[in-house]
Order: C-alpha cells, then sequence, then structure tokens
C-alpha cells in the first residue's frame, strides 16, 4: 500500500470534479454470459457463487482503479481486495456476511468459503472489522432476473468500496444470462474502469477448460 502523490496524480481533476457532488455513485447491471463458466464449475464440483466471487475479485485485483481508497484528505492504493460476500445457511431464511481473504485456486478459495460459513457463529463481522475498507462487497439474489439494484448505504462521499450483485441466470436460446450489477464511487472509477473488469472477467470465462 502506498499513499498517492494527489497533486502529481493523473486523476486529479476528475477526483475534484466528483467530489463537489453530495453523492457521487453510479450503478450498472449488464447481463453477463456465464454459459461457460456455469459449465465448468458444475464439471468440477465447484460452486457457482464463490466461483463468481473469486473470477471477479481476481480482475478487480488487476485494475488500479478499484484499488484506490479515500482515508479522510489522503487517497492511497491499497495492495489486495478481499471479497465480503453474504450468504445463507442451509434451513434459514437470514443472510450472513462472511469475510475470506483470496486464497489459491478457485476450487480452493470456494473450500475456503464453504468452510468459512458452516464456521462461522455470528450473522455479521465485528464492528471493528467493518470499519476496515480493503473489501469488495458480495451479495446474490439467485431467485430473481433483476434489471437494476441499489444498496443500503451511510451517505459518506468517501466510500470507495465497489458493490456487486448477482441475480438468477436464465437460458435465452443456448445461453445462460445472468444479472450482474456494480455501484462504484465516481470520485475514483470510471466507466472505461468497469467496462475493464467486465472484459477481464469474460476473458476468464472464457479461459477455463
Amino acid at each position: 500500500m502506498h499513499e498517492i502523490d494527489i497533486q502529481h496524480w493523473h486523476r486529479k481533476e476528475h477526483f475534484e470534479f466528483f467530489s463537489h457532488i453530495a453523492f457521487p455513485f453510479y450503478s450498472l447491471t449488464i447481463d453477463l454470459d456465464v454459459t461457460a463458466f456455469h459449465r465448468y464449475v458444475k464439471a468440477h464440483q465447484t460452486s457457482f457463487y464463490y466461483g463468481l466471487i473469486y473470477q471477479c475479485c481476481k480482475a478487480m485485483n488487476q485494475i488500479e482503479a478499484f484499488r484506490y481508497r479515500i482515508r479522510g484528505e489522503k487517497i492511497f492504493l491499497i495492495d489486495e481486495l478481499i471479497p465480503s460476500f453474504t450468504d445463507i445457511k442451509k434451513d434459514s431464511d437470514l443472510f450472513l456476511i462472511a469475510n475470506v481473504k483470496l486464497v489459491g485456486q478457485m476450487h480452493e478459495f470456494s473450500d475456503a468459503c464453504k468452510s468459512a460459513v458452516l464456521k462461522q457463529k455470528q450473522y455479521f463481522p465485528s464492528k471493528e472489522d467493518e470499519k476496515k475498507d480493503h473489501y469488495i462487497y458480495f451479495s446474490s439474489v439467485p431467485w430473481i432476473h433483476f434489471t437494476s439494484v441499489t444498496h443500503e448505504m451511510d451517505i459518506n462521499k468517501d466510500d470507495s468500496i465497489a458493490r456487486i450483485t448477482f441475480g438468477k441466470y436464465e437460458k435465452r436460446d443456448d445461453r445462460l444470462m445472468m444479472p450482474l450489477s456494480i455501484q462504484v464511487n465516481h470520485r475514483l472509477i470510471d466507466g472505461i474502469h468497469v467496462a475493464q473488469f467486465i472484459h477481464l472477467l469474460e476473458e476468464a470465462f472464457h479461459k477455463l477448460k
């Protein structure tokens, strides 16, 4: 992690422009082709949900814009993004939030998530852990296919955490299409960076054998 020299930062003007806005956040929803990815995780007995989290986090970690964090009057580039995700235990309709570092290959991360969720007794991380900002927030509503999503959040312009939500995948002709919503802070991330993330994610799906 290192501090950004804002005065010589290539993004300085854009950051200052969006800093004057009370709610500098925006969201996009796309239909993601998960045909190849779904086929792969089924063949390798890997969780579809945890696998999606793994691939998204891997892609985001490659894009510098997603690793910027606003802390007071300073901006830092952090080294690693960590998934923080919602899940539901068996025979329950109440969700919990688990934080699991990105470890190993996709199947290893999937196993780590399963273990963490089974062992976790409380619904939510500690207040101290929730104050950290190195997360990406993930959630899923696999029961419905949506076209947009809003998120609960404090109105804090310094909130630098991206939020991703997955929906229900549906068969269209011979493809499986799934909605993916992403919300980001425009002070740090533009549409081109979101597009880069989606392209990296699609490339990762296509490379799976």
